[in-house]
């Protein structure tokens, strides 16, 4: 069985144990990255193609003849083509739960930096504003207890539970977003507007789809309150960029974290790149990719391979 990686290397730094893949896989091809010209050739002969990024269209999975199985590693499927997969047999994997500690881990590194201003006072104790200060300690930020704050949580999946659960710990009060797009309404959770208005700090985990897309604009930052906080490690696209670099210039939400951009990586211009603009942390699409996230990937695509080989499918999409 011929099988491919195409882009280990948004995945692995080698600093991975890749045991449990080769052992599924003898004689696995290991690509660093594959540009989109290099697809077709590389997986012409492969039964199983294991990629992150690597977009996955019609064309090409028709022109893979072999091709029985493609492993994500990832959860999201929006660069795999799901219909054509479906109409030529090909089966689909993703992996699943695997970053969830990562996530949320990373979600709270920046309320508590961004509640604390962390950067600011940093920058005023070696600026020596801290030494020219009459008193001991700098009372200049408005500093706030987590515990009694209200957490609101749009995407109550995997990540968002467990962001919940890291809430709690905190003494939080979580509210739940009604899912964007749903006529089904749930007596636990609020409609779009309402969280806004109410939270203290707002968490995207939901996915990103035509309900979803610029989600949050200047008409929902509107209703936020001027202290709240916004944390995106969800979909760029689910911000709106000149929206949010506009209500933080002028001071009308209270800071935003932000692990995701529109364009990964964004070698056209974002708005949200711009070094004047207040109160913003961003990261490059890291929340997810702890040491231990990452090996327990590696971990579920050779479950998903072995799977496969034994006759049968878990973590199907497709």
């Amino acid at each position: 069985m011929l099988a491919v990686f195409l882009d280990s290397e948004t995945l692995d730094r080698g600093d991975l144990d890749l045991g449990p893949l080769l052992k599924a896989v003898p004689g696995l091809k290991v690509y660093p990255s594959t540009s989109a010209g290099d697809v077709a050739e590389r997986i012409a002969d492969a039964e199983v193609v294991i990629l992150n990024k690597v977009r996955m269209n019609a064309e090409l999975i028709r022109s893979a003849g072999k091709l029985k199985l493609i492993c994500l590693a990832a959860t999201g499927s929006d660069n795999v083509d799901m219909v054509a997969a479906k109409q030529c047999g090909v089966r689909v994997c993703n992996i699943q739960a695997y970053c969830s500690a990562s996530v949320a881990q990373h979600v709270f590194a920046m309320i508590l930096s961004l509640n604390q201003y962390l950067d600011d006072f940093d920058t005023l104790s070696r600026g020596g504003a801290w030494q020219q200060h009459p008193h001991f300690c700098m009372l200049s930020r408005p500093q706030r207890e987590l515990a009694g704050l209200t957490l609101g949580i749009i995407g109550y999946g995997e990540l968002g539970n467990a962001v919940a659960q890291v809430a709690d710990a905190f003494g939080m009060q979580v509210l739940l977003c009604q899912r964007p797009g749903d006529s089904n309404s749930l007596p636990s959770r609020v409609n779009l507007d309402e969280l806004l208005q109410r939270s203290d700090v707002v968490s995207l985990h939901c996915p990103l789809n035509d309900h979803t897309h610029h989600l949050i604009g200047e008409e929902q930052l509107a209703q936020m309150k001027p202290d709240a906080l916004l944390i995106n490690t969800a979909r760029g696209a689910l911000v709106e960029p000149l929206a949010l670099a506009r209500a933080l210039r002028q001071g009308e939400i209270g800071g935003a974290g932000i692990d995701v951009l529109e364009q990964e990586p964004p070698v056209d211009s974002n708005p949200l790149l711009d070094p004047d603009i207040p109160r913003l942390i961003v990261t490059p699409h890291i929340a997810w990719a702890t040491l231990q996230a990452r090996q327990r990937a590696v971990g579920q695509i050779a479950e998903n391979i072995q799977a496969y080989q034994d006759g049968t499918l878990i973590r199907c999409l497709a």
